[in-house]
């Protein structure tokens, strides 16, 4: 007998991409959320992946955000419901943001590591290292490969011109679901944000697991736990 065609055109059998409604909730719970799950991009018929470890939450209402600035046709994913992409580019290079609930939410991914399974193989890494090599041109270690917010994009072949204000395509784009969590969260205050405009609230999460990784190590040394940061147990805060 055929195959039955797949359900809601997922991208593989058993494929777990996160549905609008997962992201159409709270900007904080989100980001929290989205640590241990898995961008896929399929980039010159390969699935780049990346598991998150860092992520940004940002409001309308608060000053460090866009959508704070106001409403132009630039930022028209910001104001759309949760599930739309927002690409900009910072630093030289592009950034990748997913719409939270209410109008101007959103979240920031700031860094990933590289997602190896039976979709994304040797090969898809090697792709990786190709998009995002070091300043002299040499593969960079795959620790280092989506270490910060455009390292990420540069790394999965994502672009503002491909993806600003889109939704996902699950034969494109999309994150999946593929049941890792983090044994503990990071909450910290985002970076890069100008001094005046909210810079102390604490809408930074990282999977302390892997916070070495990330862009900015919230748990080096001279941080301290309950003045510089805080720890979540995931288990405890969702129930």
């Amino acid at each position: 007998m055929p195959s039955p065609a797949l359900p809601s055109g997922l991208p593989w059998p058993g494929a777990h991409p996160l549905a609008d409604a997962f992201f159409d909730r709270d900007a904080c719970l989100v980001a929290r959320e989205l640590l241990g799950k898995v961008i896929r991009h399929r980039f010159d018929g390969l699935w780049l992946s990346a598991r998150i470890i860092e992520t940004e939450a940002y409001y309308l209402a608060e000053r460090g955000s866009h959508a704070s600035l106001g409403y132009t046709e630039k930022r028209r994913a910001l104001f759309l419901d949760g599930g739309h992409i927002y690409m900009y580019y910072a630093r030289g290079g592009d950034s990748l943001n997913f719409s939270a609930h209410g109008a101007g939410n959103a979240v920031l991914i700031k860094s990933a590591l590289p997602w190896q399974d039976a979709r994304s193989g040797a090969d898809a890494l090697a792709r990786m290292q190709a998009n995002n090599p070091d300043r002299q041109g040499r593969p960079r270690p795959p620790e280092q490969l989506c270490a910060g917010q455009t390292l990420l994009c540069r790394a999965l072949g994502l672009k503002v011109r491909d993806w600003d204000g889109r939704r996902f395509d699950w034969q494109r784009l999309f994150v999946e679901d593929v049941g890792e969590r983090p044994a503990q969260i990071v909450q910290t205050t985002r970076l890069g944000i100008p001094h005046g405009r909210d810079e102390h609230l604490p809408y930074r999460f990282v999977d302390a697991t892997y916070a070495r990784h990330c862009t900015r190590n919230p748990l080096r040394r001279g941080q301290v736990a309950g003045t510089d940061f805080h720890l979540i147990d995931p288990q405890e805060h969702n129930a």
